[in-house]
């Protein structure tokens, strides 16, 4: 079961929120997995993400808004605040906006607004979370948010028969499942009908090797910030996993 719309906006204002409080005073940390980036750098990068859905929702645009419409990177003192305004413009377009209609996405299979609903939420709360570490702060994503952003990972970051990767990598090869520990939501991934790519079915299925995690260390591990126990899973296994794998 997904987020519901409400709980999905909720989530990207409190994860947005925190973002910028911890951001404010921390602009020239390092973000340890943003490799050359200091965290002035991560708040003008989620500014410019927020800016860039914002408005392909707000004018349901059927193609990415051109270049020389970005805003210029403001200098340091105001970066903050202009990630703020950023994210009052994306929520509120969201808020406004039915989610059936279509518009722009990088998901060959989903191109309305829910699509950007859903997945900026964890565009928020993972780099909040790289905030946090920056900062040397701890920041908690809450079961069931980490849960339904696990699913959407899934389902739209893994090479897929509806989204293939380009060029094919080399098959998953194997059956790889997934359970949030604390949330009991559980994933098996198995080869698709299309040469590189896995298909995702709820549940655990037969005696496929399974990688447990609370939802939202499992999250993190999906986006390669934290470790989790793997010795479940064979690791070449999991190497053909992650070769399948892709954000956006």
């Amino acid at each position: 079961m997904t987020l519901t719309t409400f709980d999905c906006i909720a989530a990207i204002t409190e994860h947005s929120a925190g973002f910028a409080d911890l951001a404010r005073d921390h602009l020239d940390a390092p973000v340890e997995h943003c490799p050359g980036w200091s965290v002035a750098d991560l708040v003008q990068h989620l500014t410019e993400v927020h800016w860039f859905w914002g408005t392909i929702v707000a004018e349901r645009l059927t193609e990415p808004p051109e270049e020389s419409r970005r805003p210029p990177r403001p200098d340091d003192a105001g970066l903050v605040d202009a990630f703020k305004a950023a994210a009052v413009q994306l929520v509120t377009a969201l808020r406004e906006a039915d989610q059936s209609e279509h518009c722009w996405t990088w998901a060959r299979w989903q191109q309305d607004v829910g699509f950007v609903t859903r997945h900026q939420v964890q565009e928020a709360a993972v780099h909040h979370w790289d905030a946090a570490h920056a900062a040397g702060a701890t920041v908690a994503v809450r079961p069931v948010v980490a849960s339904d952003a696990v699913d959407e990972f899934l389902h739209f970051s893994v090479a897929s028969d509806d989204d293939p990767d380009e060029p094919t990598t080399p098959p998953l090869g194997g059956t790889i499942a997934f359970r949030a520990g604390d949330t009991g939501r559980s994933w098996t991934l198995t080869d698709g009908r299309r040469p590189g790519t896995a298909a995702v079915t709820p549940g655990l299925l037969g005696a496929a090797p399974v990688l447990e995690a609370p939802a939202a260390e499992l999250l993190l591990w999906l986006y390669q910030r934290v470790e989790v126990d793997t010795s479940a899973v064979p690791g070449d296994l999991l190497t053909r996993f992650r070769a399948l794998c892709f954000t956006d």
